[in-house]
């Protein structure tokens, strides 16, 4: 069992890692932190059912359109998980009436997902304590995005943390090799799917920010998604570009709706679904300077930096 050291000001406390009890607990608590998964909407629905088989406990849809079919364990997993995964990555494949009536009784689903009911893309995740790095072997080898997301505990009075951890390929171990079905968000890509000259204008944002990020020395990786471009620190985002429609785009900062405000830059809008603030883009007059501030307030929230 691993020990935390937790060191605030000169005093030191070590605390033992706190198991879930059961596997009703580890949901709860993934459900009740959903920063865990920060662009994943969950339809807090577990649809077991009878002796239907092949069927998800959980499933949610990103910020991408992407339906998420959600596995968790509370006990060490290795690649015999997998098989399983793909029954319902194939369950949701060939249900889709099933998972858009699940969508359309949730009461607080947000407004910005844009769902393809008759093509979407199936994206599997797997949650455990523990996940053997040969399940690394297997994942490589199917055309399903697939994300393998460790979550241990420690606890201590009042205060939870977690530690999360996504398992990566090794990509240098790894032959390029090109993977059907899964699309490549690109130059080409975002001129197809948006106002040509918005997608121009979006690309050359994302590229400045990026060049922003690295003067400052910040340790962030940009990722290019359908709606969105973020800057990762690990698993997640600490703010980004998105697309809001065909021919606008915003900055969004993974910042609560206070810590936004106390920036005294005029927010456009606050989208309490995601926990992120919202501030539009003008092509050629907003400066990314201008959002200094918000920069260094998410990247210090998310990195402790």
């Amino acid at each position: 069992m691993a020990n935390l050291f937790w060191k605030k000001d000169n005093n030191t406390k070590s605390l033992l890692s706190t198991l879930f009890k059961t596997e009703e607990e580890f949901e709860k608590e993934i459900f009740n932190t959903p920063e865990i998964l920060e662009d994943i909407f969950l339809l807090k629905r577990q649809i077991r059912g009878g002796n239907k088989s092949g069927i998800p406990d959980i499933v949610g849809i990103d910020n991408d359109g992407n339906v998420c079919i959600i596995e968790m364990k509370n006990i060490t997993v290795d690649a015999l998980i997998i098989p399983q995964v793909l029954q319902y990555a194939f369950w949701a494949e060939t249900n889709p009436d099933s998972i858009k009536s699940l969508w359309l009784e949730c009461d607080n689903k947000p407004d910005d997902i844009l769902i393809s009911w008759d093509n979407f893309q199936v994206r599997i995740i797997v949650i455990a304590p523990e996940i053997l790095r040969s399940t690394l072997d297997i994942v490589e080898k199917i055309n399903y995005p697939v994300d393998l997301i460790e979550v241990k505990r420690w606890v201590e009075e009042n205060n939870t943390l977690f530690l999360v951890n996504k398992l990566e390929i090794d990509k240098k171990r790894v032959s390029p090799k090109p993977v059907s079905g899964l699309q490549e968000y690109d130059d080409e890509f975002y001129k197809k799917e948006y106002n040509k000259k918005s997608a121009i204008e979006f690309l050359k944002y994302s590229r400045h920010l990026e060049k922003f990020i690295k003067d400052k020395d910040w340790n962030l990786e940009l990722k290019y998604n359908k709606y969105y471009c973020g800057y990762k620190a690990g698993f997640f985002n600490a703010f980004g570009i998105q697309w809001v429609g065909t021919k606008t785009f915003a900055f969004f900062f993974k910042l609560s709706e206070d810590e936004a405000k106390s920036t005294n830059i005029k927010m456009t809008k606050y989208e309490s679904q995601w926990k992120q603030a919202v501030y539009y883009i003008v092509p050629g007059k907003t400066k990314i300077e201008e959002y200094e501030a918000l920069f260094e307030l998410a990247y210090k929230k998310l990195t402790g930096n």
